[in-house]
């Protein structure tokens, strides 16, 4: 059986990527900043009948937490077949670019991205030992430099400092990542959930969660002949999934 764990699964797009998963025939970590919280979502993900799930206590802003569910999952599997980067905070608004502080960058940063690639290097060594390890980190098509740079995209006057910064820096280190590890089985992919309607926004999204879900497990679960080191956005671009840097 494979195992993935997910960032910030105890709920939205994270714990429906966790339900898609199981239906697929995964075991799922659940990654929770707040332990009760993830206790909540693992008790409610087998009362729906889904016995293969565990919560994991992870913050991925605190080094010692990430230790502690590095020991903790290895204690229990010596493979990991999927890692899915998915918590992420947008920083509160406004994001003015003359007057957001560097507190707020700072904060928003260390968990979209310095959380990233705090997890990334703790659970490598489990992923290596997979024969078809996936990385997917959860990025934005609203973070396209090139998007933001032209006027007749639909989105063009939806601008903010903070937050979009710091997943085009994720966007950078995900190119990064996955040429360390092309000439291996790694599949390493930022992916677009697409506006989706959560908590996270006000629920001011036009998508769904389930369709969230689905796009992030469709690169989770990547065949050898799939992609790597690209800028998904099925919602972007519905034929290809690729959008621009």
């Amino acid at each position: 059986m494979k195992k993935a764990l997910i960032t910030g699964a105890n709920k939205s797009i994270g714990y429906q990527t966790a339900i898609q998963l199981l239906q697929n025939g995964y075991f799922v970590f659940l990654g929770s900043r707040n332990r009760e919280n993830g206790r909540k979502a693992e008790e409610k993900l087998k009362n729906e009948g889904f016995a293969n799930v565990e919560a994991i206590q992870l913050d991925v802003t605190d080094d010692e937490s990430v230790k502690a569910a590095r020991s903790e999952i290895g204690e229990k599997t010596d493979v990991l077949d999927v890692l899915i980067n998915n918590a992420g905070i947008n920083g509160g608004m406004p994001q003015a670019a003359l007057e957001a502080s560097i507190d707020q960058f700072r904060q928003v940063f260390e968990t979209n991205v310095y959380g990233v690639v705090r997890v990334t290097q703790a659970f490598i060594d489990l992923l290596r030992k997979s024969s078809q390890p996936r990385i997917v980190n959860l990025s934005s098509s609203g973070c396209s430099l090139t998007l933001h740079c032209d006027p007749t995209w639909k989105y063009y006057t939806h601008k903010a400092a903070v937050y979009p910064a710091s997943k085009a820096a994720l966007n950078m280190y995900t190119i990064n990542l996955a040429y360390e590890l092309k000439d291996t089985s790694f599949k390493v992919n930022a992916v677009c959930p697409g506006f989706v309607a959560t908590d996270f926004n006000g629920h001011n999204g036009t998508g769904t969660v389930q369709e969230a879900g689905n796009r992030v497990v469709k690169y989770a679960m990547l065949g050898e002949d799939g992609p790597t080191g690209k800028f998904i956005s099925e919602e972007y671009n519905p034929e290809t999934g690729e959008c621009p840097w």
